[in-house]
């Protein structure tokens, strides 16, 4: 199945159309080396030993994750001798985010003398992942998963290759591309468990229902710790942060029918509760937790609709992010001030020394102060001034909670203007 000429290659538009980058460097016989960067089985190996074969160069292959430096000193010895052939390589490593900053750099100095042309290929984001200095000496090239209309057509090749005399209703094509979610080696190997499947039972033609039965229920690509998961996550969070309870759901499901853990995004809605929400709407932090602990106690699937809840509450839910900055302020200001002492007025006197130190000399107790307010008190260290880190917004609770504090500051302010009593 793999194709053998740059025609026969799915997908990638962007880059093998007609005056597209990759075409192009085709086109031009000048090979330079790259970045591949895709998800998994779009295609990615195949340029690779597709641009040996064009530019009639030896293709050696290292994986990332079965390799060490003894592999990548064979390889450059390898090239070695094919240039003593007159023949120039194609070092083509797999996974190239999974070799450590030691193991990229032993391929600098060959790459710069033109021994190797390097070719790199990751599921993960080469601006974290791959050394710069490699990544200056490559450019990068993004391939996305396939479209339909590709895997459809792969769909149909391999079938006529594979299995000729197997029917598949329309609907059942239609569901395992779906399942195979733009992956063309996964959709290889569902047919060929399908296939098998069909030829033990005697089904022919394969409906829906045989499918769903001879395949697992966990069936999208779904990359756990990779970029693919937090920018899911990211997606659901703003989802939320902008009040679209429908997006919100979509991608919560998306993440719980890829195989993410449902108490990790119990976490995450959490997290939003407090960062997104805070005092607008103060249930948001309950109604999380509350989904959490429901999901612990019924497990999955019970549990995911308490968090389906959650979600569709925190979408719809009035939004504040005053409590995250004030908090955010505050630990700068911290952060970045001396170790002030705590006022005498406001310590604890348990002894009699502590008392007669003037510990809490002072205090003003609030409950017997009208509207239970000590107005004009200080509560902030010596030497530093009032700093209106908290600022509630006008929208939900804390609309109610803007107007009790400006009515407390008037307080204070009429306060100030009072006469100092008598000591």
């Amino acid at each position: 199945m793999r194709p053998t000429r740059l025609d026969e290659l799915a997908g990638q538009p962007h880059l093998l159309g007609s005056g597209k980058p990759l075409r192009l460097a085709f086109e031009s016989g000048k090979l330079h080396s790259m970045i591949l960067w895709g998800p998994p089985g779009v295609g990615k190996t195949t340029l690779a030993r597709l641009m040996a074969q064009a530019f009639d160069a030896e293709f050696v292959a290292l994986s990332a994750v079965f390799s060490g430096v003894k592999d990548i000193r064979e390889a450059i010895s390898q090239a070695q001798a094919a240039k003593a052939r007159g023949r120039h390589t194609i070092l083509f490593v797999d996974e190239v985010h999974r070799f450590n900053k030691a193991q990229q750099d032993a391929f600098l100095p060959f790459v710069e003398q033109g021994l190797v042309t390097f070719i790199g290929a990751t599921t993960e984001n080469p601006s974290f992942e791959v050394n710069s200095a490699l990544l200056s000496r490559a450019a990068v090239y993004v391939l996305e998963p396939l479209e339909n209309e590709a895997m459809n057509g792969l769909f149909e090749r391999a079938r006529a290759l594979a299995c000729p005399g197997l029917a598949f209703a329309e609907t059942a094509r239609e569901r395992m591309v779906g399942f195979a979610d733009g992956d063309a080696r996964r959709l290889m190997n569902l047919i060929e468990q399908v296939q098998v499947a069909a030829e033990t039972t005697g089904v022919n033609p394969v409906t829906p229902e045989f499918v769903d039965e001879a395949l697992s229920s966990k069936l999208r690509r779904f990359d756990k710790g990779g970029e693919a998961f937090y920018d899911q996550i990211s997606a659901l969070h703003k989802s939320v942060r902008g009040s679209n309870p429908d997006a919100a759901l979509y991608w919560l499901c998306r993440m719980l029918d890829g195989g993410a853990d449902a108490l990790y995004l119990g976490r995450r809605l959490v997290r939003m509760a407090v960062e997104d929400i805070g005092l607008a709407d103060p249930r948001a932090l309950e109604i999380t937790l509350n989904a959490c602990s429901a999901y612990e106690r019924l497990g999955s699937p019970e549990g995911e609709l308490a968090l389906a809840q959650a979600t569709i509450f925190l979408a719809c839910a009035a939004k504040s992010n005053a409590v995250y900055n004030a908090y955010s302020a505050a630990r700068k200001y911290v952060a970045s001030d001396a170790s002030r002492p705590v006022p005498l007025h406001l310590r604890n006197a348990p002894t009699r020394l502590m008392k007669e130190l003037g510990y809490g000399k002072t205090y003003r107790y609030a409950h017997d102060e009208p509207e239970a307010y000590a107005a004009g008190e200080s509560y902030l260290p010596d030497g530093v001034p009032r700093q209106g880190w908290y600022r509630p917004t006008p929208y939900g609770l804390e609309g109610r909670i803007a107007a009790k504090l400006d009515h407390l500051r008037e307080l204070d302010e009429a306060a100030a203007r009072r006469p100092a009593p008598d000591l």
